[in-house]
């Protein structure tokens, strides 16, 4: 199964994407320490690196799929062209494909969780708030069935959510 997680920067979805992972024994391939390696290893940051890594991710989530294992792709996911990748990658490998968006109901709250986080992957500038908003006026509308969590609600309730969620979509 490839489960797909998707949601502004901040949000939480990594934390339940980590979470999940931790519950399914599946490995999670981040688009973020994707992007920061290519920045480290001297890629101009004013390149593509956004779409590269997406691309990059893919290419790794599709290994693990090849293995006959489950695998969590993180990333904001915001447009159609990405959600599409990660259908076809589904398709290819012949495995069901289920989407999660992690969205923060609380703005005070998501707002304080992007400011005071630290995830020490090294190269990688978090966005700021300004960026977010002006990535949440870019969020395409879903029209894929997914599993929507509210990150005001505990991690353990939300990976509770996404376990029965899966167990319907597999």
């Amino acid at each position: 199964m490839l489960i797909v997680m998707a949601g502004l920067p901040g949000a939480g979805k990594s934390s339940v994407a980590e979470a999940l992972a931790r519950r399914l024994a599946a490995p999670v391939v981040s688009v973020d320490p994707i992007e920061a390696a290519m920045w480290r290893a001297g890629v101009a940051r004013d390149q593509p690196t956004s779409l590269a890594a997406y691309v990059v991710a893919e290419a790794v989530a599709g290994g693990v799929l090849a293995l006959g294992q489950t695998v969590i792709a993180d990333a904001v996911n915001a447009v159609e062209a990405a959600r599409e990748q990660w259908r076809s990658l589904a398709g290819r490998h012949r495995v069901p494909v289920a989407f999660i968006e992690v969205v923060c109901s609380d703005p005070v709250v998501h707002r304080q969780r992007l400011e005071g986080r630290f995830r020490g992957i090294d190269g990688f500038l978090e966005p700021t708030w300004e960026a977010v908003e002006r990535l949440r006026e870019k969020f395409v509308p879903w029209t894929d069935q997914r599993l929507v969590l509210d990150a005001v609600t505990d991690v353990s309730s939300n990976v509770a959510a996404a376990v029965e969620f899966l167990a319907a979509v597999s």
